[in-house]
């Protein structure tokens, strides 16, 4: 796999291919398999994505501690009234608020490219997939998309809050979903690179503070803004707004961002929120129901 962005667009142009195409034979290399499988198996993904979007929209999760009960439903429910994004948007979150909720009933996900980031592409794919009506087969090419900008990040960086923060696992799923939505707008490859440099950029630095090592809070807050950015990243590509810096060396400052974070802020539950009176409180109480006592 290319990893230059540069040399993926001469690629591309040179072969006569798209870049789906190319992650597709880059795929059917790796794994020695037939590309039909793999089509299939990214089929097979969109379908479980669909359906964690869906989950908690029509009721509310009950997740047990009751840090994040219930918030897509209640998205849903604002999604009729004066909000000021619109109805459409309103949605879009609550859909990735439900694959998040999901996550944490320990429903089916797909870890695109984590568990603690699971809400923001599903939730990008089936947005498009209502304002637009993407088929299927072109929903399944956006995944290929979305798999290449995976790769060149997991080259660069890494996609492990422990390692990079979360920087590394909602800023790397809001780069993916960003490029994917401007490859489904019909943008061209040199935007579709623009779009997730731009929304890497815009979480550069972000940490990993979950509440008693919980992938819970403020997690799903961040799969709904990382949505957000997502979209806007995507838009600003899309009109031609470009980042400065390349999208593989955002990658390469995003891991070294990562690695000069204290290890408190890199999913360690203790520091940052986690740190708090009441992220304190929570973590304590948590252990405390389960046997363990800490000081």
């Amino acid at each position: 796999m290319l990893t230059s962005t540069s040399e993926i667009i001469k690629y591309c142009q040179e072969e006569g291919i798209s870049f789906p195409e190319m992650v597709l034979r880059d795929e059917v290399e790796k794994f020695e398999t037939d590309p039909k499988e793999i089509l299939e198996e990214l089929g097979r993904m969109l379908d479980v994505m669909e359906e964690s979007t869906q989950n908690y929209l029509d009721h509310p999760s009950d997740l047990g501690l009751g840090m994040i009960n219930g918030f897509a439903y209640k998205m849903m429910g604002y999604r009729d009234q004066d909000s000021l994004v619109g109805s459409d948007l309103v949605q879009a979150m609550a859909m990735a608020l439900s694959t998040f909720e999901t996550n944490s009933s320990m429903g089916r996900i797909v870890a695109a490219p984590t568990a603690g980031s699971a809400g923001i592409l599903p939730a990008a794919l089936m947005y498009i997939k209502a304002k637009e009506g993407t088929s299927r087969e072109d929903l399944v090419e956006g995944l290929l998309v979305s798999v290449g900008l995976g790769q060149i990040i997991g080259y660069y960086a890494s996609f492990a809050g422990a390692e990079g923060g979360c920087q590394a696992e909602c800023g790397s799923a809001a780069a993916m979903a960003a490029g994917c939505l401007v490859y489904l707008k019909k943008g061209n490859l040199d935007q579709v690179f623009q779009a997730a440099s731009i929304a890497l950029v815009n979480v550069l630095g972000l940490v990993c503070d979950p509440i008693a090592g919980l992938v819970e809070y403020p997690c799903t807050f961040r799969n709904a803004s990382g949505l957000m950015n997502a979209l806007i990243s995507a838009d600003m590509a899309l009109a031609g707004a470009k980042s400065v810096v390349p999208f593989e060396e955002v990658a390469q400052a995003m891991k070294e961002v990562g690695d000069a974070m204290v290890e408190s802020l890199r999913e360690t539950g203790t520091g940052g929120l986690a740190a708090t009176k009441t992220g304190s409180q929570i973590r304590k109480d948590f252990f405390k129901k389960n046997g363990v006592h800490i000081d």
